[in-house]
């Protein structure tokens, strides 16, 4: 599994994963002789936070462009914030009818919609087209939760941990839906037209 996952290159403003065969672009976050990968959709994003391109001249960095790319991320993070405040799930009178594996369901979703992986699985939607998603509890004392959200050709793995400091992690990838145990294929949640996840629970 390991060696599966470091044939893979990410892009480094987004995090997602890049397909066989994509153009992207080579970055330099410090101007020095560290590269990463950027694609397509986050070219600007990088130049924005003044990040030097591959084959650009360097050029001496003059005192002002630090504070210029600190105001200009402050302002995008205001926008930034203002733009994914979360609407819920489910509406309040559907909740209270739900049974508590319902409820985990719902939290789950809104934990990951929340969660800095909802823009990647955005970024990946704009390529490959709507996911198949499923959303597995685990059994066991702490109550965990599995998103497997996929394509023909790619698919992503995130497991919810609610009581962590970090209860959405990525825990695995692939290329191949065949790769994914067959419990982990009970297509049972779906992306909105917002790209908000919701479980496939019945509003009334």
């Amino acid at each position: 599994m390991t060696r599966r996952q470091e044939a893979f290159r990410t892009c480094a403003v987004c995090n997602r994963t890049l397909l066989q065969g994509e153009r992207a672009a080579r970055y330099s976050p410090g101007g020095d002789d560290h590269w990463v990968d950027v694609c397509a959709l986050c070219l600007d994003q990088a130049n924005e936070y003044g990040w030097l391109k591959e084959g650009t001249p360097r050029t001496p960095i003059v005192p002002e462009a630090p504070r210029r790319r600190r105001r200009s991320w402050n302002l995008g993070s205001l926008f930034e914030t203002r733009r994914e405040i979360p609407e819920p799930v489910l509406a309040e009178p559907v909740l209270r009818r739900l049974s508590p594996d319902e409820q985990l369901l719902v939290e789950a979703a809104e934990l990951f919609n929340k969660s800095q992986h909802s823009r990647t699985i955005a970024g990946v939607a704009k390529s490959l087209g709507e996911a198949r998603v499923s959303m597995i509890p685990l059994s066991g004392t702490n109550a965990e939760i599995v998103i497997t959200i996929a394509w023909e050709i790619s698919w992503y793995q995130y497991r919810v941990l609610f009581d962590s400091a970090q209860p959405v992690r990525l825990e695995d990838r692939g290329q191949d839906v065949d790769e994914l145990r067959d419990r982990f294929k009970h297509w049972n949640a779906s992306f909105d037209a917002q790209h908000r996840l919701r479980p496939d629970i019945p509003r009334v």
